[in-house]
């Protein structure tokens, strides 16, 4: 079958094509009911099916005779370690540990929060929650304590997983510092906070509540626990544009569907090829393509614990590809750019043989034409850039490798993958024509493997991506399709940012900001970026009367934002102003300020109260050098 055939089947015959593709996986009850309308006039995926994502992943593949297969390649270049799991090592300590879960009173439907770096024990803690049906949300080690401490109060856990340091860069970051930080601020208290300890003497344990995680492995095994296909799997929060994140939540049987039929159809892997998705587990692409897809796949996945450059040099990709010969390697253009900056003639790839590697898949940010040229050249092997988003869990946009042979195009993210009816539309709902840019949606329902709603927030979940055009999800991308099909998505139509794959709100920002003394208003707005996407710009407004220099406040700032959100944020410019450029009903001009500073063309709106102040931030962002023409960033 080809991919015409195939696509159209899957939306023209949904239910026969979703109830075909879940067939291949072995259930404890296989569905009869494929999709079903709820309550509140959503839909749902194999409502009577019963699974359980750990059994898929990891017992079913013992009990087919793959035991002994690596399962985990853990490789850490900052402390000259590695390791290889396989899939019975994985399946012993995980039902060890979900054992010891249990004993902390942890049950199905309980919450538990993961805080951890990059480690094999943080897939253990993942697969031991879905083995007994709890809920696991792993938020990314790098995040501030405040942020933390919000998940905490939304997710509630029982118990939080952490260990003692991740590092960045050969800097040890004190996990257990930042938790008690957040556990201080939460109103929330979980039970219990359970430490990895990777070095001896590095923190101390006794504190309430405060055990020691190799401790849990000590309590003997648990079966897996049958769950419905509809039991969320997981909540994974993300940006929203109010400054509080969204917790989204992932359902069981519909994801493993999807991800099965991904690993198929889109990467075109195999069981027992090496699968690597240089991502962290706490972002989406680290849930889907490090942890469940490649063992639901019964492939080895590779567990990175680096960068892509100094972790010791930009030859790192390319030693990791080499030593556990990588068939597929998953990763965002802000990697490749980093490499591309410290070692632009590829020197570096010419010292690794990466025969083994078919090709190389991009997403978490639109990959510039320029980044996307350089790489394929490079690597001379296909490079297929695609998109999709924390909400949808597994690609939406992509060249789907197995049934479609035509070749990536620079800036298009590929066509629509089986499953999603996308349409660009305009204002009015209407499609608009080839080459026109609009809003990019999808028609409902949803394939399996998508959001069935957000975590204890009905209300926001249709507000957000239901209510702007009756029978579609509104994806918050614009972007347009030529005039062969190929789609190209252009950028976030609401005011949350992409910097370096990670989605974060300007709104949060701003609040931040705000806050300080010297600040009269502001605007934090996203600008191009050679190496990371986008980064945060503020232009602030001083009250009268205050003696503040612009580099002090920058630095306050600075400091401010990293503390509250994070060094992720990557907010490093601050650009004192007379006034912020506003529409005569007091709408600041965001994507105006982003147009100036990213050197584009923009239009002076009709409804612009001082056209003139537009001006004078132009001078203003030359005279700072600020803008993609200085690269600062980099």
């Amino acid at each position: 079958m080809n991919y015409e055939s195939m696509y159209r089947q899957s939306i023209d015959q949904k239910e026969a094509f979703w109830a075909e593709q879940a067939a291949l996986l072995p259930w404890y009850r296989q569905p009869q009911q494929i999709i079903s309308n709820t309550l509140n006039g959503f839909y749902e995926w194999f409502a009577d099916g019963i699974t359980n994502m750990c059994y898929l992943c990891v017992d079913r593949h013992v009990a087919e005779g793959r035991g002994e297969q690596t399962a985990i390649a853990y490789d850490a270049p900052a402390f000259g370690t590695s390791e290889q799991i396989t899939y019975r090592e994985l399946q012993n300590t995980v039902a060890a540990f979900a054992k010891g879960l249990l004993n902390l009173g942890v049950r199905k439907g309980d919450t538990v929060i993961i805080y951890m770096p990059m480690i094999p024990q943080a897939l253990v803690a993942m697969l031991a929650c879905a083995r007994i049906g709890a809920i696991h949300s792993v938020v990314f080690g790098g995040f501030a304590p405040h942020e933390l401490a919000v998940r905490i109060d939304d997710a509630k856990p029982r118990v939080i997983i952490s260990a003692s340091y991740g590092v960045e860069f050969g800097k040890k970051i004190p996990y257990k510092t930042l938790v008690d930080e957040a556990i201080a601020e939460a109103r929330h208290k979980p039970d219990y906070q359970v430490y990895y300890r990777r070095e001896e003497g590095f923190d101390n344990l006794g504190g309430p509540g405060e055990l020691d995680y190799e401790a849990l492995l000590s309590c003997g095994t648990t079966d897996c626990v049958p769950v419905a296909s509809t039991h969320p799997l997981y909540i994974l929060y993300t940006s929203g544009t109010t400054g509080r994140p969204k917790g989204i939540v992932r359902d069981t049987g519909g994801y493993a569907t999807a991800l099965r039929f991904s690993m198929e159809y889109i990467y075109n892997v195999q069981q027992g090829d090496v699968f690597w998705a240089a991502s962290d587990i706490g972002w989406v692409v680290g849930h889907s393509y490090i942890v469940y897809a490649p063992l639901l796949h019964g492939c080895t996945t590779v567990l990175y614990e680096g960068k892509p450059v100094r972790t010791p040099d930009a030859g790192a990709f390319w030693r990791v590809i080499e030593q556990y010969r990588v068939n597929v390697l998953f990763t965002a253009p802000t990697s490749i750019r980093a490499i591309k900056k410290e070692d632009h003639n590829g020197s570096f790839l010419r010292e690794h043989n990466i025969g083994s590697l078919h090709s190389l898949f991009l997403a978490g940010e639109r990959c510039d034409p320029d980044t996307f040229g350089w790489i394929q050249q490079l690597l001379q092997k296909p490079v297929i850039d695609h998109w999709w988003q924390t909400e949808s869990g597994w690609p939406m946009l992509s060249l789907m490798t197995r049934i479609d042979e035509r070749p990536g195009l620079p800036g298009s993210a590929g066509f629509p993958v089986c499953g999603y009816d996308i349409r660009i539309l305009d204002e009015q709902g209407a499609e608009v024509e080839a080459k026109q840019e609009g809003n990019i949606a999808i028609r409902l329902p949803l394939p399996p493997g998508c959001l069935p709603g957000l975590w204890n927030n009905e209300i926001r979940f249709r507000k957000s991506y239901l209510e702007r055009y009756p029978g579609y999800y509104l994806s918050g991308d614009g972007g347009y399709k030529n005039e062969e099909g190929y789609v190209f998505v252009m950028g976030r139509i609401d005011d949350v940012i992409n910097v370096s794959g990670h989605r974060l709100s300007t709104g949060e920002m701003e609040e931040i900001v705000s806050a300080h003394p010297a600040v009269a208003e502001c605007a934090v707005v996203g600008i191009a970026c050679a190496l990371r996407g986008q980064r945060p710009l503020a232009l602030i407004v001083l009250k009268d009367g205050i003696a503040q220099t612009e580099a002090d406040l920058q630095d306050q700032l600075v400091h401010t934002v990293r503390e509250t959100i994070g060094p992720i944020a990557v907010f490093k410019t601050a650009v004192v102003v007379k006034r912020l450029p506003k529409t005569r009903s007091g709408k600041i001009l965001r994507k105006t300020i982003s147009e100036i500073a990213d050197g584009k063309a923009y239009t002076i709106p009709s409804t612009i109260d001082d056209p003139e102040i537009l001006n004078e931030i132009k001078e203003k962002l030359l005279q700072r050098r600020v803008g993609i023409a200085f690269d600062e960033a980099i």
